[in-house]
Parts: structure tokens; sequence; C-alpha cells
């Protein structure tokens, strides 16, 4: 559910970016934007109207460690999508890590319910097939609002179906248990970015761009851990063929 909903880490990048996108210019990473700002739209009516309402009275209603242990409990489930693209990036140690982490949890940390595994130095990752299919070369693809899903990419949204395969949504066969647990995890994703939603609207004269700009950039750090390659407007920043600087001349000597 994590990558379901992305808003928080989107407006704290977008934010650190400084989301520079001017509505109506054309962004050739969103030749769908017509299509985009629709699907946009009504999921955020749909949020203002159902989900954002129910996850306000949530977090009313719940007691923050309960809160937290939902939290932990949901996150373990995912591990295991986790653990299978590390391997098929070949992230062989981290494998061994996450692997490690979600047996912790799930035993000495009741099911998840603890994360215990962090407090031992087992810190969470975050991988996911999209972020796979990118490590393999396959190019992000056109920007891509999905109904109810939110932000991706072409390339990401074809990754969902494959980690789909590993979640609990697809591997529990009681209907009114899945559908429950699918229904709290949402709104517990939801209640978790209530401060960013304020950000959001806060921070933006268009929104939708402050989403768009901010989930790329956070998707190409995650694909390339970080580290991705230097644009072609930073190289024209740096300016390599500039002359060099001379150094200035020392004074001259006092007689």
């Amino acid at each position: 559910m994590k990558n379901k909903i992305l808003l928080f880490p989107i407006a704290v990048l977008a934010l650190m970016a400084g989301c520079a996108s001017v509505p109506g210019k054309g962004d050739p990473r969103d030749p769908l934007e017509g299509y985009n700002r629709a699907v946009y739209k009504f999921n955020d009516g749909l949020d203002r109207a159902i989900l954002k309402p129910v996850a306000q009275g949530y977090d009313f209603v719940v007691p923050g460690p309960v809160k937290t242990g939902i939290r932990n409990f949901f996150s373990n489930l995912g591990e295991p999508v986790i653990i299978v693209n590390d391997v098929l990036q070949g992230k062989g140690r981290q494998a061994g890590s996450d692997t490690t982490r979600f047996l912790v949890n799930t035993t000495i940390g009741l099911g998840g319910v603890l994360d215990m595994a962090t407090r031992v130095g087992l810190p969470k990752n975050n991988e996911d097939f999209g972020q796979t299919l990118g490590k393999w070369g396959v190019n992000s693809g056109p920007y891509l609002v999905l109904p109810l899903l939110g932000p991706s990419t072409v390339r990401d949204a074809l990754g969902r179906p494959v980690d789909a395969q590993l979640q609990y949504t697809t591997l529990v066969d009681h209907v009114p248990t899945r559908n429950t647990g699918y229904v709290i995890e949402v709104i517990d994703t939801r209640t978790s970015l209530l401060g960013a939603s304020n950000i959001l609207g806060e921070a933006s004269l268009d929104p939708y761009t402050f989403v768009r700009d901010a989930y790329l950039r956070r998707r190409q750090l995650l694909v390339y851990d970080g580290n991705p390659p230097k644009s072609k407007d930073d190289l024209d920043d740096e300016d390599p063929e500039a002359p060099a600087k001379k150094p200035d001349a020392p004074p001259p000597e006092q007689k």
C-alpha cells in the first residue's frame, strides 16, 4: 500500500526540488497531461469526500500505539515483495538483510506488530518490480495517473500486477478477511499522510505538477539507489568546456 498512496514523500521531495514546472507548458514526460489531470481531479475529489474524512476520524479515535502496530503489521506483509525484487536486482546482501528482517518481525515482533528488526540494525528497504524494470534498463515511459491508485508511470503500472502476486490481497482466499485488511490498510496509510495533504495544499499553486514532478524525481532516486545519472541540464550547468578560472595574481612584493 505504500506504493499506492505516495503523497508524503512526493510532497517533501517537491518542496526540496522547488517544483519549477509551470502549468500549460507541455512537459515532455507527460504527453497524457489532459487525461492525467482529469483522473487526478477525480481521485482528489474522492479523497476529499470520503477517504480523508474517514482517515481523520480514524486518527482521532485510534490510539497512537495501536496505529503504529497496525502500520508495522502491514509493512511486514509487504516484505516478500521487497525480498523478491532484491534478488531480481542482484542485491544479494540486501536480500539477506531483508529476509532476516522479515523473519525477526514475524516471530519476535509478533507477526510484525512490533518492528524489532529496526531496533537490531536491520533497516527497511524499498524495492518493487517497477524499480526492477528500471534496473534492467526499461525506460519509465510517460507519466500516468491511475484511477484510485494515483501517480505512476507506464513502467510502474506494468510492475504492479507482478508485485501483487506476493501481496496478501492475492494470497488470502477468505474474501471478508482480505477485504477487511485492505480497507484498514488504506485508511491507516491515508491517516499517515494527513500532514502531507496540508503541505501539498499550502506549498503549490498547481498541485498536479507538484505531485507529478516529485513523484518522477522520487522514482528516479529509488531506481538508482539515490545516485541517478546527471541530466543534460545538470551537465549544461556545469559547463565543462568553460575555461578554468585563473588564480588571482599574487600581490607585488613590497620593497
